[in-house]
């Protein structure tokens, strides 16, 4: 009998854990349900446009996708690997929900440096190069209380951004920009994109939601659909 040829192996199939997993999630806020048995996933290296209606709750989605709220049943699962032992907020998750929190007294800088000591895990240069990168000067000595809110966004886009994060979470970052700023943080969030960050962000013009999202996460009637763009 002749040998029979050697069967090749089938091809192994890569199996990725999501970033984050929403299973049957239902959240009410004051008196209102805004979100009832929602069920989706939010892949690694995938940028997520989350878009509804005003009031629809796309806020109170990202604070339950970062753990800063909790659900009213059902239950929101983030990758170990974000959590580590004893940690309930994600680690190397950079987060803008309702701008930013600050010491008005302090400058951009100093309050940065603040936040950065916390984990120190970066330099002044990295918070310097962060600042620059937003359009914001590391040596202006204007205290954050007298900012422009256009300079609270570039601050809290540079707080977000200055750790190296693996996730995003942004809302409305293009929020109070200019026009020659609005490119710059596109831009900056495409360099996110093209160094892996998974990003979920909010936004009122359909036009970044289509340049950037790779995802559009829809809500309407209390659910969260998700529709897989051609970009």
């Amino acid at each position: 009998m002749p040998d029979l040829p050697a069967m090749s192996a089938a091809p192994t199939v890569p199996i990725t854990t999501p970033v984050i997993r929403v299973a049957d999630v239902t959240k009410r806020y004051r008196a209102a349900e805004l979100f009832h048995d929602v069920t989706f996933d939010i892949e690694p290296g995938r940028t997520y446009g989350l878009v509804g209606p005003n009031g629809s709750g796309k806020t109170v989605l990202l604070k339950l996708l970062a753990g800063l709220t909790l659900p009213d049943r059902g239950s929101i699962a983030i990758d170990p690997s974000h959590l580590g032992r004893d940690r309930s907020y994600p680690d190397r998750f950079g987060i803008t929900i309702n701008g930013p929190a600050y010491l008005g007294h302090l400058t951009g800088r100093q309050n940065l440096l603040q936040l950065a000591a916390i984990r120190r895990r970066i330099a002044a240069d990295r918070i310097d190069t962060t600042m620059a990168a937003v359009g914001l000067s590391p040596d202006l000595k204007q205290r954050v209380r007298h900012y422009s809110l256009g300079m609270k966004q570039k601050l809290s886009l540079a707080q977000a951004l200055m750790e190296h994060p693996s996730v995003l979470l942004l809302d409305e970052p293009f929020n109070a920009l200019d026009r020659t700023s609005i490119s710059t943080v596109h831009g900056l969030l495409q360099e996110q994109q093209s160094l892996g960050t998974t990003i979920v962000f909010t936004s009122h013009d359909s036009r970044h939601i289509r340049d950037l999202s790779d995802v559009v996460l829809e809500i309407d009637a209390r659910t969260v659909t998700a529709t897989d763009t051609a970009r």
